[in-house]
């Protein structure tokens, strides 16, 4: 069954969503990200996608306290993967010890994949690698800059590391409810072994519904984000979707 991760952005301590990654395009949806992952938790979610993005920009853990609180209200009932500003080997560890089902590493991914097989061989399974894509290129530190790698050439780098998964995220996408850019993420997740969680732009039940196609089941499942918060996507509807499909 495709897994529809709810998703929980954090910003000065907040649950925001961004346009297109732009940091002054944040609108507030919860001061309090633990509330809303409980809310999240009941209904009926079972994992859980949070972004530090401060953190993400600044390249180490800024909304650390609203994590840890994340953690404690549902880390029992729930799978919950991390990502922004994780780089070094020590985070990494320290994460994942305070309960963390994954954590997701992306610049660093760029900048140092040595140390994301290193990460990835000592914690298996929980290592992912968040690749963010700009116009086709890989954008790294907070979606800031643009590298020269292809989504498929990074992911690539990756296949015989055993890490978990790659969520591709297409920036151009994302916050704006433009729908996932399937053809992309669908042909990443034929290019590689890795299963691929798309992220960015998921508008609709009817996105919800193309992730069930048969193309589509190469994809672990998607993020939403935007589109759960405001209501255009029931949760309860989404899931019975998916269960029907798994």
């Amino acid at each position: 069954m495709p897994i529809l991760f709810p998703a929980i952005d954090l910003k000065d301590g907040a649950c925001v969503r961004l346009k297109l990654g732009l940091m002054e395009e944040a609108t507030i949806y919860n001061a309090d990200p633990a509330a809303q992952a409980r809310e999240f938790r009941d209904a009926g979610f079972t994992h859980l996608h949070v972004v530090d993005l401060n953190g993400a920009f600044e390249g180490r853990a800024v909304n650390g306290a609203a994590v840890d609180a994340i953690i404690a209200a549902v880390g029992q009932d729930m799978r919950v993967q991390l990502g922004g500003g994780i780089r070094t080997m020590a985070d990494i560890e320290a994460w994942l010890e305070k309960g963390l089902s994954r954590v997701i590493l992306g610049t660093v991914a760029v900048r140092d994949p040595d140390l994301v097989r290193a990460a990835a061989k000592r914690f298996p399974g929980r290592i992912a690698v968040g690749i963010d894509a700009k116009g086709g290129k890989v954008a790294v530190e907070g979606w800031a800059e643009t590298s020269q790698l292809t989504a498929v050439d990074l992911a690539r780098q990756f296949e015989d590391a055993g890490v978990a998964a790659i969520i591709y995220t297409d920036v151009d996408r994302d916050g704006i409810l433009a729908g996932i850019n399937w053809e992309a993420t669908i042909d990443l997740a034929g290019a590689v072994s890795v299963p691929v969680i798309a992220s960015g732009g998921l508008a609709s039940i009817a996105d919800v519904v193309r992730l069930t196609m048969p193309d589509a089941q190469l994809l672990e499942g998607a993020i939403s984000g935007r589109a759960l918060y405001d209501g255009r996507i029931d949760a309860a509807e989404a899931l019975r979707v998916l269960g029907a499909a798994g």
